[in-house]
């Protein structure tokens, strides 16, 4: 439903604006054009990029007509650019108009721009496609205004940069807050407990927000003119230093995105020896630059450097972890007013082990930490409604409820949900959003978007075997090697409830994010242990049938590029023999191989490929006995005819013939 506006606004102009430091061309055009499409509510001003880049704006307010379709309720800012050719940096004056109001009163979304470059259109859209955090910038000619034709010109340019952009399928983590959505309580509560000198750990899956976390948290430090430092953990230029180097690394870091002039320690005084005291002096030397205020050193990607993870080996099998540690953790005890530490990860492995090759963890139970917590309803709702009425689309209520619980709050898998919706919604917008445009979504992010699923849980599968493990199994049905898996370790259990994949009733496990088990079903549904007579006769069936048309294919192309049609179709009339041959003995060749006009068989099939050994060996391992096994065991046990019961041991010997037969099959096509 479309939201009703509180007030009515009408196009017009407010009569105590003042334009005269405008020409008389832009006069003209907000006097005559833009004051009988929106409401002009503010003159605005001028603004100096440079000496020589200087910019005028006014401020408009949408009608109602905009408000309905664009979601647009605040100020918005129009830019005019006086320049023939249009250059990036003209952008660069929003912000700085923005800066000149309130925080609230503008539209942070949408801003319009109007440039005397004739392609300024095609020029914003080539350099805002691949920006996916960009506003959505509305651009204007001079010229084309004076030339308009058309009665819905200016609604139409806003629904073809609004309604064109997915605004749902951006993947990298967010810098900017302007579609940062739901974490607000959790960057505050990081940003105060640095304030209170005390550490944080985040943890969670990827793709749940980390990065654009530390980034909020970030912007919080640096509103209030305090200080942080990123680490990028997986940057080859830290994690491949040894350990005190990497300390020199962090107190470059700082000076360096905090733009400070200081004299520091060189490379050469981080020795082993006497690293941990130039650390000290260096850190004490930047709080002097900073005011005083402590900086919060950010880890992000912590597994890079943690022992057993790290792919450099003195992370990983040495004692580097525990002795870069050691030094941040003996500091901070000492001058606790100095620094904190953020650490960020997918697993809480470095601050939940006690030893490390005989060796205490230094930050052993000494960082509270926590998990991302999933979306709940309302934050769902504030993300999807916010980014799908600038799209042009109306999701009905009941939707953010289905999305919260049928991907388990996970913000990014939910935007990939909408994204998939988007796709399927007509050009001509608004549309409505309801529970069959919702499933149908859904079943197309289940058919196209698996990537973005494996996407999400690939680092337990690389990192976390364990872990990956007992989601596979729990969503095979195999609850006994779950529940052993689960014995071995109460952490593997918790960590998934904290990563929020899983939910527990009393002993009972099941998925809170179905598309996780959907993903792993589909990926590994035939390497199921327990299994009913039936399941086993339905999966012997499946495979049987799915390959018995490739191979159709093989056989039928390959004798036909090595032998002809006459030669082929004789090679094929002699394997059926009587009373086949007689029967098809004017079918013409490609035709032989169409099961609904000819009785050909799975054993036809091997029967030619072994008559023709030489003409196939290529495809199916040069190994004439043991392909003629794979195929008589598939064939053995085909249950479309019968039906039977089926052992283990059968089934097992089974899928090691069908599993060969199918990679043949899959390296061939």
């Amino acid at each position: 439903m479309k939201k009703e506006s509180k007030t009515r606004v009408n196009p017009g102009v407010h009569p105590d604006a003042d334009f005269r430091h405008f020409t008389p061309t832009e006069n003209e055009i907000i006097q005559r054009h833009f004051g009988t499409e929106f409401y002009v509510t503010n003159q605005g001003g001028e603004i100096s990029l440079s000496a020589t880049s200087v910019y005028r704006y006014f401020l408009i307010k949408p009608t109602n007509i905009y408000q309905e379709m664009f979601s647009l309720e605040r100020e918005i800012i129009v830019v005019f650019s006086d320049y023939q050719n249009f250059e990036p940096r003209t952008l660069d004056s929003f912000e700085e108009i923005y800066k000149q109001y309130q925080e609230l009163r503008l539209d942070r979304i949408c801003c319009v721009l109007i440039s005397k470059d004739d392609k300024i259109e095609e020029k914003i859209r080539s350099l805002l496609k691949n920006t996916a955090e960009s506003q959505i910038i509305v651009p204007f000619s001079y010229k084309e205004i004076f030339n308009i034709s058309d009665v819905y010109f200016f609604r139409n340019r806003f629904k073809s940069h609004f309604f064109s952009r997915d605004l749902f399928a951006y993947e990298s983590a967010l810098k900017k807050d302007l579609y940062f959505f739901g974490r607000s309580d959790l960057v505050h509560k990081i940003a105060n407990r640095h304030r209170s000198e005390e550490n944080s750990g985040l943890f969670g899956l990827r793709k749940t927000g980390k990065t654009s976390i530390i980034f909020g948290v970030r912007r919080v430090l640096q509103a209030n003119d305090e200080y942080s430092v990123y680490i990028d953990c997986q940057n080859t230029g830290f994690y491949l230093k040894r350990w005190n180097q990497s300390l020199k690394y962090i107190i470059d870091e700082i000076k360096s995105q905090n733009k400070l002039e200081v004299s520091l320690a060189t490379i050469e005084d981080y020795t082993e020896e006497n690293c941990s005291k130039c650390f000290e002096k260096d850190l004490v030397k930047i709080q002097k630059k900073l005011g005083g205020k402590a900086v919060m050193l950010i880890f992000d990607e912590v597994e890079r450097i943690t022992f057993g993870l790290s792919t450099s080996s003195h992370w990983k099998d040495g004692l580097d972890f525990i002795h870069f540690w050691r030094t941040i953790r003996s500091i901070f005890q000492k001058h606790s007013s100095l620094f904190t530490f953020l650490i960020v990860s997918t697993n809480p492995k470095s601050v939940e082990t006690a030893t490390i090759n005989g060796e205490e963890n230094p930050i052993f139970t000494s960082v509270p930490f926590e998990y991302i917590p999933p979306f709940d309803v309302a934050q769902t709702k504030e993300m999807v409604e916010r980014l799908s009425q600038i799209m042009g689309m109306n999701f009905d209520e009941i939707i953010y409820s289905k999305l919260t619980e049928d991907f388990g709050g996970h913000p990014f898998l939910i935007r990939m949900v909408c994204s998939a919706i988007n796709k399927l919604c007509p050009s001509e917008r608004p549309v409505r959003v309801d529970k069959i445009l919702y499933q149908k979504g859904v079943d197309l992010f289940n058919q196209d978007y698996l990537p973005y699923i494996e996407m999400v849980i690939t680092v337990l599968k690389e990192s976390y075997g364990e872990e990956f493990d007992m989601i596979k199994y729990l969503a095979l049905g195999d609850i006994n090697t779950f529940k052993e898996l689960a014995d071995l370790s109460s952490e593997y259990t918790k960590h998934l409830l904290g990563y929020n994949i899983l939910d527990k009733n009393m002993d009972n496990y099941s998925f809170k994010i179905e598309s996780i088990k959907t993903y792993l079903i589909a990926k590994d549904r035939f390497k199921r242990i327990e299994m009913t007579d039936k399941e086993r006769l339905s999966e012997i069936s499946l495979r049987r049938n799915t390959i018995e048309p490739r191979l159709r294919t093989l056989v039928r192309t390959t004798l036909h590029s090595n032998y002809g049609d006459t030669e082929a179709t004789r090679i094929v009339l002699e394997t059926f023999g009587e009373p086949r041959k007689s029967k098809y003995i004017s079918i013409p060749y490609r035709e032989l191989f169409n099961p609904n006009s000819v009785d050909i068989y799975f054993e036809d099939l091997k029967k030619i490929i072994l008559k023709k050994w030489t003409t196939f060996e290529f495809c199916f391992g040069r190994n004439r006995d043991q392909f003629s096994t794979f195929m008589t065991t598939i064939n053995k046990y085909r249950v479309d005819a019968h039906a039977k019961i089926i052992s283990p041991e059968e089934m097992e010997y089974f899928r090691i013939c069908v599993t060969k037969i199918e990679d043949y099959l899959n390296a061939y096509f």
